[in-house]
């Protein structure tokens, strides 16, 4: 697939900014469910837990759309 700018109303934005926004709503699901199950208290510094997930969902959705 070729990344091409995607035109969302009258402004061009890149497929990264997309995926990113995708990615964030994807994390915010996980945290909830993470925090429900009481997930979060296992982890050392539950922030940066948080911010390798985001991390991890964004690159498979990079590595699923390529």
């Amino acid at each position: 697939m070729r990344f091409t700018d995607i035109n969302l109303f009258g402004v061009y934005v890149a497929p990264i900014s997309i995926m990113m926004i995708e990615a964030w709503l994807v994390t915010i699901v996980l945290r909830r469910v993470a925090g429900r199950w009481g997930l979060l208290r296992y982890v050392w510094h539950p922030a940066l837990f948080v911010f390798a997930v985001y991390i991890i969902v964004l690159s498979s959705l990079v590595l699923k759309i390529t």
